[in-house]
């Protein structure tokens, strides 16, 4: 563990990718700092900003310089949800690591309800009951689901849900390409991992306007499904059952 890594003080971290979302930081920083003090595990937040330019990155180091708990990654340009969680990962040294997305549609309270699985499980992903989205939005994302199951044969339900705690040494595995973030239960069961699904609460976007289109929340998706299972076919996955590298 990294000790020189102020995240490795803490049992889970919370990766909050950010890409202009200014007008619901105050917000997002509410919500995150209240549930700090009642998760079931030690935990910390992590900030990501993805080459915000609507002043996000600006009001992200004011969050951290009067919490505690509060961390930070600038990203140097805009690379997608995908890179942003891929750095955190990487950035993160705690047991666990968690995700929430930060327009709040999700609440970080029913992190606790992921958190009671991981003792079992290498990723619990959140399904969103009764979700708060247009009709179109749900059938988007219904067809995309169903594709995608069907592509990889995983029986996630709601695999874009923005609330997942993994194991950070499982995390670290998972081979990333753009679009990894909808593959996350896929990716893990290719490692032998264990998945659990737990229903979350879902609430509308109350600030700032959604990244999230036909294009990247249907079409995206559909391409990216052959790619999973092209490296599929040539990912490497073993364990290793002696050795006598870490002799004293």
């Amino acid at each position: 563990m990294d000790q020189t890594n102020q995240t490795a003080r803490y049992e889970l971290t919370i990766i909050v990718p950010v890409y202009n979302e200014a007008d619901g930081m105050p917000a997002l920083e509410r919500a995150l700092a209240d549930y700090l003090p009642h998760a079931l595990r030690k935990a910390c937040v992590l900030f990501v900003d993805d080459g915000s330019t609507d002043g996000s990155l600006r009001l992200i180091r004011d969050i951290c310089s009067r919490q505690t708990d509060f961390f930070f990654l600038a990203l140097a340009r805009n690379g997608g949800l995908s890179g942003a969680l891929k750095a955190g990962i990487d950035a993160t040294a705690s047991p666990l690591v968690g995700y929430i997305d930060a327009d709040l549609q999700t609440s970080p309270e029913d992190f606790n309800l992921l958190l009671a699985e991981t003792d079992s499980h290498e990723l619990v992903t959140g399904i969103r009951a009764a979700r708060k989205d247009t009709w179109s939005k749900r059938l988007q994302s219904k067809i995309a689901n169903r594709f995608r199951r069907m592509m990889t044969g995983d029986t996630a339900q709601d695999t874009g849900c923005p609330l997942k705690v993994l194991h950070t040494a499982c995390a670290r595995r998972i081979p990333f390409f753009n679009g990894m973030h909808r593959f996350l239960p896929a990716l893990v069961l290719l490692q032998q991992g264990r998945v659990a699904q737990v229903p979350v609460r879902h609430f509308p976007r109350v600030a700032g306007q959604s990244k999230y289109h036909l294009r990247n929340r249907l079409v995206g998706p559909f391409v990216d499904c052959f790619a999973y299972r092209w490296m599929k076919k040539r990912y490497i996955n073993y364990r290793v059952s002696d050795s006598n590298l870490n002799q004293s």
